[in-house]
């Protein structure tokens, strides 16, 4: 195929901000988790697809298969959909007493 550029599992752009490891990245429609450390405007690898274990807003309980939104202000996933990116869905049940969900990217 003379057309077909990448398998798009895993993309390359320009960090939107500082940028670490283990962080969502939203850009637009585009959202994955960072697989290396970039400088705003350096090159940034971010996975597209795959389950990852993401920090999430305290006091909220995510069901297994439940829409998870990522908060780009605080930095965490959360079931509140109201000004935030849906990133996945989660594949863990998550009560409000834990830290992390377990999150399908889509």
């Amino acid at each position: 195929m003379k057309n077909f550029i990448q398998q798009g599992v895993n993309l390359t752009v320009p960090a939107p901000a500082n940028i670490l490891s283990g962080e969502v990245v939203v850009i637009g429609e585009l959202h994955g988790v960072a697989s290396i450390n970039a400088a705003e405007g350096e090159d940034l690898v971010f996975a597209t697809e795959g389950v990852f274990e993401l920090p999430k807003v305290a006091a909220n309980d995510f069901a297994i298969g439940a829409k998870v939104y990522y908060d780009s202000t605080a930095k965490l996933v959360t079931t509140t959909a109201t000004g935030n990116s849906l990133i996945g869905a989660a594949v863990t049940a998550a009560p409000a007493s834990s830290g992390s969900v377990n999150v399908k990217i889509i």
